[in-house]
């Protein structure tokens, strides 16, 4: 089977974020965690940014690859149910692309601007090697947060579902 760049991006992004979904409706249920405060080490971002990284990477990567706008958030989500929120927008973006819009993306000039670093990328190396293991980190680091709190997690949350 050829590589599909749509299969190798937008279904995992949009499987993954339902998972972020859960864990933090297990972090609200838990209580007493603030996702403004709430971080693994003094020098780490908070949950809510951890959140925010996440769902930005999964929108910019769907929004790069179609070649559409990436929708803006103000990244002002504090509480549990507005990161729930994020993440449930987020996954409703993913959804409006069709594999048409995706499709020969593999190709496509990606070029990433950060304050100290410019990024350049082929569409596939840019799914593979900065979109997929950054979003899963930021996943991972925040389901770390919240086991750290004491919340009642296990590998079946984080992977959103595992199947038979």
């Amino acid at each position: 089977m050829a590589y599909d760049i749509y299969d190798a991006s937008i279904p995992p992004l949009i499987h993954m974020l339902g998972g972020l979904s859960t864990i933090l409706s297990k972090g609200e249920a838990h209580g007493g965690i603030d996702p403004a405060e709430a971080r693994l080490a003094p020098d780490m971002l908070p949950l809510k940014n951890q959140v925010y990284i996440a769902t930005d990477g999964a929108k910019g990567c769907g929004a790069r690859l179609a070649g559409v706008d990436i929708p803006k958030y103000e990244d002002t989500e504090t509480t549990f149910p507005e990161l729930r929120a994020r993440v449930a927008k987020t996954i409703a973006f993913l959804k409006t692309l069709d594999r048409a819009s995706v499709t020969g993306s593999e190709n496509k000039e990606i070029v990433l601007k950060f304050p100290n670093v410019t990024l350049e990328y082929n569409g596939r190396d840019y799914v593979g090697n900065f979109v997929m293991p950054n979003t899963f980190f930021h996943i991972s680091i925040a389901y770390g947060i919240l086991r750290n709190r004491g919340v009642a997690l296990g590998k079946g949350d984080y992977l959103g579902g595992l199947k038979e």
